[in-house]
């Protein structure tokens, strides 16, 4: 007799979860929503995808020249920086007093 309690209490407590899980939340019902606005809000012209005119503008030159100083100023950077967290080293250059003082 316990154990026909038993299964009955255990199968009745697995329908309630399994029909807890079957309700659409809040978050479900606008699952996506914020990403596909901010899409939408990003884009300022939306029939450009229909216009096939060329586009104007810088010349070929220009245009190379100012992509070349875009692309030196990340060797710049990389040449230049210095890591800003040194982990497992004794006496950095960055603390004040050497070590034990």
């Amino acid at each position: 007799m316990r154990r026909g309690a038993l299964y009955i209490l255990i199968t009745t407590l697995a329908i309630f979860l399994i029909s807890a899980c079957a309700q659409p939340s809040r978050v479900d019902k606008n699952y996506s929503r914020s990403v596909k606005q901010a899409r939408l809000n990003q884009i300022l012209d939306s029939e450009a995808g229909t216009n096939l005119e060329p586009v104007t503008g810088l010349d070929g030159k220009a245009a190379q020249a100012s992509f070349e100083k875009y692309r030196k100023t990340f060797e710049q950077l990389r040449e230049t920086s210095q890591p800003l967290i040194q982990i497992g080293t004794q006496g950095s250059p960055s603390t004040p007093y050497p070590p034990g003082k």
